[in-house]
């Protein structure tokens, strides 16, 4: 509420802003949305809050920036038609740039005009902000917005303007201009900080499975459970829901699991973890097509897992700042890291399968054995139990080979077959 009341303009991002909830035991991940829509509910009393989405505009509504203020008026209006509050001349005048359409400057001098005349202060929250972020009239708009900020003393404007979507706007600028383009000033420096942390504390895991554990006694020892479900996850709140979600519905009656009270137990978790590995899901989809999208952090990931090098965290590094702001990456002792146990078993997963596809992986396989005796000393050792589980083994000479987990030799790194993996603890 600090942040709304001294007029800060707030970023909402990252694709971990979830809330997990348990309703009725059923495991729930609420996304963004939701999160709006209950900020929205707490301001309304003391603010005239104007929600827009731009999914509801189209492509061609981006086109010019007569055609975008006649499709910002309309929305702003039709948002505001049954808010008693914020009828008057101003917001007619808005009405009518929405059938006529006018320049930006038009545009926000009539917004100004609004604000200025309101009886409370107006608060503008648009979410998927950056879904229509490939366009100069964009960039114009986010100009505005700053300008009349900066001028909010001369020039009454919003109280506070929340964006809301994957990019933080300061990396907006990554996806908007080219490379050869990027500038490091305005509009991007408007941002004030969101500092709330998004994950799941182990004492908030352990709320939720006492809530579940009162109803169906499965005999589970919360507190542990709370603690393996944090050390897969690292708190991340789908991961978290998810695999809580495999383990209530899917796992219980299963081969080696007859009930739930078998299910919630260190085995039925990596059951769990294993039928997640192999789903195919937004999250995950999400963490693949950014490595298309930027190869730089394909190969910045692929040289920290397979090469074993330490990358520094920096965040005056643009690659580091983005994988930062998609959640795929932690500052661990001042080290870049990969966020969680399963994201790094997707990245293994997925560039073992690409060289196996290649026919560059296994070239090795056959001439270089577990008990080959070379040093296998430059690979993270961060193993683990593992024994008996059959694992992909990148040797030091950079050949692969396969083998069990009883007949590891020490500080090797690997990827198990089925997904499970050794990676850094949380921190």
């Amino acid at each position: 509420m600090m942040l709304l009341n001294f007029g800060n303009h707030v970023i909402l991002h990252n694709a971990r802003i979830y809330h997990t909830v348990l309703v009725k035991h059923i495991w729930l991940a609420l996304c963004r949305q939701v999160t709006l829509a209950a900020l929205k509910q707490y301001l309304q009393e003391d603010f005239i809050v104007v929600s827009l989405d731009f999914q509801f505009l189209s492509q061609a509504d981006f086109e010019t920036e007569r055609i975008f203020s006649a499709a910002f008026a309309r929305r702003f209006a039709a948002v505001l038609r049954r808010v008693s509050e914020a009828a008057g001349e101003a917001l007619d005048r808005i009405k009518e740039y929405g059938d006529e359409g006018c320049a930006l400057s038009v545009l926000f001098e009539g917004l100004s005009e609004f604000c200025g005349s309101a009886p409370k202060p107006v608060v503008l929250l648009i979410d998927e902000v950056d879904s229509a972020s490939n366009n100069q009239v964009f960039l114009d708009f986010l100009a505005l917005l700053r300008g009349y900020c900066l001028q909010r003393e001369d020039f009454p404007t919003f109280q506070s303007v929340i964006l809301a979507g994957v990019y933080d706007i300061r990396n907006l600028k990554q996806k908007v201009r080219p490379d050869s383009e990027h500038k490091h000033n305005s509009p991007w420096n408007i941002a004030a900080a969101f500092d709330v942390n998004m994950d799941l504390e182990v004492d908030g895991i352990a709320g939720m499975l006492a809530e579940y554990e009162a109803d169906y006694h499965t005999g589970m020892d919360v507190r542990r459970m709370a603690q393996l479900l944090y050390e897969e996850t690292c708190g991340y709140p789908f991961l978290v829901s998810r695999l809580c979600q495999l383990m209530d519905e899917q796992i219980p009656g299963s081969g080696e699991f007859p009930d739930r009270q078998a299910a919630w137990s260190r085995e039925g978790l990596l059951a769990a973890e294993k039928i997640l590995l192999m789903e195919k899901n937004t999250l995950f989809d999400s963490l693949t097509n950014k490595l298309e999208d930027y190869p730089k952090l394909r190969e910045l990931f692929y040289s920290m897992l397979f090469l074993g090098e330490r990358v520094v965290y920096n965040s005056h590094n643009d690659i580091i700042q983005l994988a930062s702001m998609f959640g795929f990456v932690k500052n661990v002792d001042g080290a870049m890291a990969v966020a969680n146990r399963i994201f790094e078993a997707v990245l293994y997963n997925l560039f073992l399968s690409e060289e196996e596809v290649s026919n560059r992986t296994f070239s090795a396989a056959g001439k270089c054995g577990l008990q080959c005796g070379e040093s296998h000393e430059t690979f993270v050792p961060a193993c683990r139990e593992i024994s008996g589980s059959t694992v992909c083994i990148r040797h030091e000479n950079g050949g692969f080979s396969w083998g069990t987990g009883a007949a590891l030799p020490a500080g090797i790194r690997v990827a198990l077959a089925g997904g499970a993996y050794p990676p850094l603890p949380c921190q």
